[in-house]
């Protein structure tokens, strides 16, 4: 494209444009504080009930494993469309930006979930044990061990969720839920302006990469802070 074509694009969609990355930045990064507030204690929960965990229980084990499981097996359009009463009871609406953000939180929280066990899975057994040894209470080995030698890999997993919402919260577009996913499917798929699909795909993917990147930085700098 020329800049004369490129300037009379940005005149007539910039805006646009610029209100569909807002609203899918507030989307995602909603959505993404929402799905650690619960996936963080559902992920403890599932390790500290495990039956090598702190306080084994096998019913409430299987059993919240179980609802995790259920949650990351539906997808997501599925999901989207199945609590839309839901939503609507929430937030009063299941259109625009709030009536994405509750499914989105609840399809990424299970994914968090399984992510805080893992990470945690990977700390090594014997800080456990030495916890435990001088007398340290479930709660101060969860906050002291689990989750502080557990920090890194966590980071790590942050950007793999936010990409994932990101490319889910372009999904709900598909059901008015605004953004980018939004502007795409009503002008780009609905009246056929490629030009303006393409522009929604080179941000999301800006985007995204950013997001990685940035999430990259943040755990080299936490690896050198813990290993200085």
């Amino acid at each position: 494209m020329d800049s004369a074509v490129l300037s009379a694009f940005f005149a007539k969609y910039g805006s646009l444009l610029l209100k569909g990355t807002i609203d899918t930045i507030v989307m995602v990064f909603g959505s993404t504080l929402g799905a650690y507030v619960i996936g963080i204690p559902l992920g403890v929960l599932l390790c500290v009930l495990a039956p090598d965990g702190l306080r084994p229980h096998r019913v409430a084990s299987a059993v919240l494993g179980w609802i995790v499981n259920m949650g990351r097996s539906i997808p997501f359009i599925i999901l989207l469309v199945f609590l839309i009463p839901a939503t609507r009871a929430i937030v009063g609406t299941s259109l625009g930006v709030p009536g994405a953000i509750v499914p989105l939180i609840a399809s990424a929280a299970p994914f968090v979930a399984r992510m805080v066990e893992q990470s945690i899975a990977e700390v090594d057994g014997g800080l456990i044990e030495a916890a435990q040894s001088m007398g340290a209470s479930t709660w101060q080995i969860v906050t002291k061990v689990y989750l502080r030698e557990g920090l890194p890999s966590l980071l790590r997993g942050l950007p793999i969720t936010v990409i994932t919402l990101l490319g889910y919260s372009a999904m709900a577009g598909t059901v008015g839920a605004g953004g980018l996913g939004d502007i795409a499917i009503r002008y780009g798929y609905q009246r056929y302006q490629n030009d303006v699909m393409i522009a929604t795909i080179i941000i999301l993917v800006i985007m995204a990469q950013i997001i990685q990147s940035l999430g990259n930085l943040l755990v080299r700098k936490l690896d050198r802070r813990m290993h200085a």
